[in-house]
């Protein structure tokens, strides 16, 4: 017999998803069926939150308490780059291994890193920002039209100024 849990006590579940669809509920049944909730219900509650991350891979965090369950998305650093490009959503059944050619600004590199500050380890923000900008050359994007290594180099010699905090 699987051993009893406290229906008050609040477990706390990461799942990864694809933003705005309703995912497998045979991957999400064994994990949340014993606390007592309906895959079905949980996955058409995470399609809803996860609407504006369409057809993005995102992380939700799926807080349960009193057999309720509350979802908040986690976006990735990549997740973030992504739809600062203001691309269309794309079909993944039908377009594979795709680039992001587009352009952000340094700027939004800035408010990207901003929001990952506390998922870092590293100590100044200008290391957050170099993260950033590593994402965002795996991806294939440029910052205000240029590499992103380049703009890495730049900070590195101090030709572009990193904020404070």
């Amino acid at each position: 017999m699987p051993p009893q849990f406290d229906p008050n006590e609040i477990k706390v579940i990461y799942l990864r998803c694809t933003g705005g669809e309703v995912g497998a509920t045979s991957s999400l049944a064994p994990r949340i069926g014993p606390l007592g909730l309906s895959p079905k219900k949980v996955c058409d509650d995470t399609a809803e939150a996860t609407g504006d991350w369409k057809g993005l891979r995102i992380t939700i965090k799926l807080t349960i308490q009193n057999q309720q369950a509350q979802i908040e998305v986690v976006p990735s650093a990549s997740a973030l780059i992504i739809k600062a490009l203001k691309e269309p959503p794309r079909n993944r059944k039908k377009q594979k291994n795709i680039k992001h050619t587009g352009s952000i600004t340094f700027d939004e590199v800035v408010n990207i890193t901003r929001q990952m500050r506390h998922r870092s380890l590293v100590r100044e923000l200008t290391g957050t920002v170099k993260e950033n900008l590593g994402t965002a050359q795996s991806i294939g994007c440029n910052i205000d039209g240029k590499h992103p290594h380049s703009v890495i180099e730049d900070i590195n010699q101090g030709k572009t100024e990193c904020p404070a905090e």
